[in-house]
């Protein structure tokens, strides 16, 4: 019945971080504490301040980085690149996971809210490299993150997909409303499940339930 599901879709789009790789390697809690020193850095607050601020932007903006640039106007590019400057020797390479992406009909590509060069080296340390026929990052959405719709309708329209034949995986249960109301099927890749009109699948690991797709 899930298989059935998918009959339609030719293109497949995959959020980065804790959906190609597994929350259990912390990849991004190195990131929440490079953010956390930045803005301490740059708008010279403490420790217990900046991680609140940390945290509220990215409940009210959708990333710490859209807080950062509406309320304090700062240069994206210098920001992303001083804190995805991290250990990526925590990730793992998954062949199992990789040929299952690689069985996928149609073209795959990387959404993130991250930038596309810090996409290519979680890709490249996971063994995922050359599976995807692009990889946008919050760059190629004019800096507007996920879950705002400009920021699905940028991409989209610039890789040309067609939304009715379109899924979506996602850790963030709320960066799928959109993609839903777009017309992709949706599937949240998380340890604990979060029923919502806007989810169609439910899945703890990733590739299991690509194995469920692509394995006659």
């Amino acid at each position: 019945m899930v298989k059935h599901s998918f009959s339609h879709v030719d293109t497949w789009v995959f959020d980065l971080d804790n959906t190609l790789y597994p929350p259990r390697m912390r990849l991004f809690d190195q990131i929440e504490v490079k953010m956390t020193q930045w803005v301490m850095a740059h708008l010279g607050v403490d420790h217990d301040h900046a991680n609140h601020l940390r945290q509220h932007y990215w409940q009210l903006y959708g990333t710490t980085l859209a807080g950062l640039m509406h309320e304090h106007g700062i240069e994206p590019m210098d920001y992303l690149a001083d804190v995805h400057d991290i250990d990526f020797s925590v990730l793992e390479a998954d062949p199992v996971l990789a040929a299952r992406l690689a069985a996928l009909p149609g073209r795959r590509i990387v959404f993130t809210n991250g930038d596309a060069h810090y996409a290519g080296k979680v890709l490249q340390a996971r063994g995922l490299s050359g599976l995807f026929d692009a990889v946008y990052g919050v760059e190629h959405a004019g800096f507007r993150p996920k879950p705002e719709r400009a920021a699905f309708e940028t991409v989209f329209a610039a890789d040309g997909l067609t939304p009715t034949r379109a899924a979506m995986f996602e850790d963030d249960a709320r960066n799928l409303a959109v993609p839903h109301a777009m017309g992709l099927q949706t599937v949240h890749i998380a340890p604990v499940a979060e029923p919502a009109p806007h989810i169609h699948h439910h899945a703890e690991d990733l590739s299991a339930f690509l194995g469920r797709l692509t394995i006659s």
